[in-house]
């Protein structure tokens, strides 16, 4: 054992229901360093994170904190030993204040009785540690998530933790909240806590980490020093290849107009917004976080109420007011929360795929569950779903994998324009270039997309014309014309929004 080392883990290992999650992991991580966990969705870095958490229990092997063996059983054990786990998908209650939530179910007790004072007190001080200024009485419903997430921080500050492992901690975040994230986290690493960092963002691994782990198919590949290692070697022991391409080409015509947006208007963020989107055509929504993109886009699809504006497919006016009725007119809808709102994670991947369109595995009237899964399988295959079977429960699949579940259920709807609101959100660079494909292959095959996540395809395909973008800064509606230059720039700022292109025929559309 490195007597430097905070946290060790020593031959862990950890399968489910006879598939091998985990095989003898082995490595450690020095106090008070800011540790990349690296490797492609179903690397098993969740798995091992949720052993070290008290979510699963581990098969067999050791972990070491500061030096002595734990027995950690559960989350109860885990936050004894000073772990602390902020998910990407925050565990805040959104009815209850920011005070009630960091001292959830550990309120401090006077007589009997709540202490409010000493209460709100202790989480403004904890807020205070990591210079956040909040009112401890406004309810976490009504904070940014920027601001939810460092009410998780403060919680894990409360608890005296010494290990805090962040998931993906900037995948809903703007620039300046990143920035005031990394501050927060330099702070945390001066007071001596050892943080784990999740991300597959190489820009920010090299910025904020000072040592890294790579893991690939349940197993530890290497590590050492974040200084001593270059972003495209990472990527090649992520992948356990050389990724010559990152980003799909394509070459096809466009068609006619398929889908026309006049004036929408939900009341709230979307202001004016006019687009249209042609047969075969990816046109790419951008923009800050805030800045109305999925609102806009649900207000099309029925799944918000609009306040103003005409949506057409075809030439048509089409009255959209629930997703039912968009399904109907040919629309699917991939949505930026799949956890939340694209999937039943505790349903089986062939539940998930069918139940949008459940008739097409009907067989003379009734449900067929050969049907279905003939159908699922044909899925699982064109779309490269990692999967042990059709009845596995979408929970245990990776974030790519179940993404492309979500996909699959959409193209059983067999719709002619597919909405993808940041489809790579949280994925690794292997399984993005994987739904690029898809994406791309769709196109060619007739089907419109419309894809918010659009500087991330951008660098390969904005040359031809099956490609513009729709740029939205904040509300006013826009147009704005750029000569094209180096695509890198684009890349660099693509989680900001601060760069677009264009063909020669497409106007792109800018809301500030």
């Amino acid at each position: 054992m490195n007597s430097t080392n905070m946290l060790e883990f020593k031959g862990i290992s950890k399968s489910f229901t006879g598939v091998r999650a985990l095989q003898d992991i082995s490595f450690g991580i020095p106090k008070g360093h800011v540790h990349a966990l690296l490797g492609e969705n179903g690397a098993g870095k969740s798995t091992l994170m949720k052993i070290l958490s008290g979510a699963y229990t581990k098969d067999s092997g050791e972990i070491l904190i500061d030096g002595r063996t734990t027995d950690i059983r559960n989350t109860t054990d885990s936050e004894k030993l000073g772990v602390a786990i902020i998910y990407q998908e925050l565990n805040l209650i959104p009815e209850l204040t920011i005070a009630e939530n960091i001292f959830l179910d550990r309120q401090p007790i006077n007589r009997g009785l709540i202490d409010w004072k000493r209460m709100r007190a202790d989480a403004q001080e904890a807020l205070q540690q990591i210079d956040i200024e909040l009112d401890v009485k406004m309810k976490v419903g009504s904070l940014s998530v920027a601001q939810q997430q460092m009410v998780e921080i403060a919680k894990a500050i409360s608890l005296k933790s010494r290990i805090l492992i962040l998931d993906e901690p900037t995948s809903a975040l703007t620039e300046s909240e990143t920035e005031k994230l990394f501050s927060v986290i330099r702070r945390l690493r001066s007071q001596g806590i050892t943080m784990i960092y999740i991300s597959h963002r190489m820009e920010e691994i090299f910025e904020i980490c000072d040592s890294y782990t790579v893991m690939r198919d349940g197993t530890y590949v290497t590590g050492g020093a974040i200084s001593e290692v270059t972003a495209n070697k990472i990527i090649e022991y992520m992948a356990g290849r050389s990724l010559s391409q990152v980003y799909p080409e394509t070459e096809h015509e466009t068609g006619e107009e398929v889908l026309r947006a006049e004036h929408m208007d939900n009341g709230k963020e979307v202001k004016d917004v006019s687009f249209t989107l042609k047969k075969g055509e990816i046109l790419g929504f951008a923009g800050l976080v805030g800045a109305g993109r999925t609102e806009t886009l649900k207000a099309v699809f029925g799944a918000d109420k609009k306040a103003g504006g005409k949506v057409y497919i075809n030439g048509k006016e089409c009255r959209i007011r629930s997703p039912r009725e968009a399904i109907r007119h040919g629309i699917g809808f991939l949505p930026e929360n799949r956890k939340e709102e694209g999937l039943v994670t505790d349903l089986s991947v062939m539940d998930n795929i069918v139940m949008a369109k459940m008739e097409n595995a009907f067989e003379n009237g009734r449900f067929s569950v050969k049907k279905a899964s003939k159908l699922c399988a044909s899925y699982i295959k064109s779309l490269l779903i990692k999967t042990p079977s059709e009845k596995q429960k979408v929970k245990f699949l990776s974030g790519g994998n179940q993404q492309k579940v979500v996909l699959a259920k959409w193209l059983n709807c067999d719709p002619d324009i597919i909405v993808l609101d940041e489809p790579t959100r949280g994925i690794d660079v292997n399984a993005k270039f994987e739904i690029y494909q898809i994406i791309v292959s769709l196109a060619a095959q007739g089907k419109s997309i419309i894809f918010t996540d659009v500087f991330r395809t951008a660098q390969r395909r904005g040359r031809t014309g099956a490609k513009r973008h729709c740029g939205l800064r904040n509300r006013r509606h826009q147009h704005h014309r750029r000569k094209r230059k180096d695509m890198g720039h684009i890349f660099r700022c693509s989680d900001y929004g601060h760069y677009y292109k264009r063909n020669e025929s497409a106007h792109p559309v800018i809301l500030s």
